[in-house]
């Protein structure tokens, strides 16, 4: 039997070209011979909105065309609060943004011919999620499907998600990094990774279930996404200067050897501390400490290729 699918559209993804492309996307899933309706956002949230409203009708798998910020949404809307699902569909993925840093970690093509065919007829595979909560966050609490962090990596993120995309997810990524590390003072935090306290002046504490943030950098280059835990990475106190020095190893996965850079894993991990941090998951804002990131094991049902 065929699998109903269910296309959550962000128009406004891929700096607009998603909103002239989408009708192409339709009709080449209809040439495939896949049975999809399609939803349109209008604005932020609308995607979580429209996805939970697929998932309690039914849909065998939610698609996600758009970006990372996409991505974060659908997931919020297939999955509630400590994990608890909102019906059984799958997340599918048509990546159209610029970040991409979700399907670097997950067996989803890049092309999307061969995504459809993935989403029509691909494997279903059990995921880990993170979530992170945080007091001053609206939503109380968020799923995150790939990372989240604290410190200059949301300074980044607020300053990233101001800018234009046009130059592409990367090249954003580091003007806004280089720009956010010079005006950024980093503090003294208190960290709790499973109970075991760490006491450091850190720039961004980063909790990943990917391999990636930021467009390709690999903060947790061999993060597994089925282990049940967060890979947390501690960036100590660090600034622009190193951030220059050391950009050909952000994307080569060697930045583990940083002397300034704890990679530890674990399920849960809190942070606080005198003064508030700004929070990010998959990019999107997300309140400021004192915040709470954990793991929920195989909450996420994924069609990959």
């Amino acid at each position: 039997m065929s699998r109903r699918v269910v296309l959550i559209v962000n128009p406004a993804s891929a700096n607009g070209a998603t909103g002239r492309e989408w009708p192409e996307l339709v009709a080449e899933a209809q040439r495939l011979g896949v049975r999809c309706e399609e939803r349109l956002t209008q604005a932020p949230g609308h995607a979580t909105e429209l996805a939970r409203e697929a998932a309690m009708a039914g849909a065998d798998v939610v698609v996600a065309v758009g970006g990372d910020g996409t991505v974060h949404e659908v997931v919020n809307g297939l999955v509630g609060p400590g994990g608890t699902p909102f019906g059984t569909a799958a997340l599918g993925v048509i990546a159209r943004g610029t970040g991409r840093d979700f399907i670097r970690s997950h067996a989803i093509p890049t092309k999307a011919r061969d995504a459809i065919r993935a989403i029509a007829e691909g494997p279903i595979r059990t995921v880990d999620l993170g979530e992170v909560l945080s007091t001053a966050d609206p939503e109380g609490s968020r799923r995150f499907a790939n990372a989240a962090s604290c410190g200059v990596t949301g300074a980044i993120a607020k300053r990233a998600n101001g800018m234009s995309k046009r130059l592409g997810g990367t090249p954003t990524f580091l003007v806004a990094a280089f720009q956010g590390f010079r005006g950024y003072d980093n503090t003294p935090v208190h960290v709790e990774l499973d109970g075991r306290p760490f006491d450091v002046t850190a720039s961004a504490i980063v909790c990943a279930i990917g391999h990636s943030l930021g467009g390709g950098i690999k903060v947790a280059h061999g993060a597994r996404q089925d282990d049940g835990l967060l890979d947390m990475v501690l960036v100590g106190d660090v600034g622009a200067k190193d951030l220059a020095l050391n950009v050909h190893r952000l994307y080569t996965g060697t930045l583990g050897d940083h002397p300034q850079i704890t990679h530890l894993k674990g399920v849960e991990v809190t942070v606080t501390g005198d003064a508030p941090l700004q929070v990010e998951a998959d990019g999107e804002l997300a309140g400021t400490t004192p915040a709470t990131f954990r793991c929920l094991r195989g909450a996420l049902r994924l069609a990959t290729a």
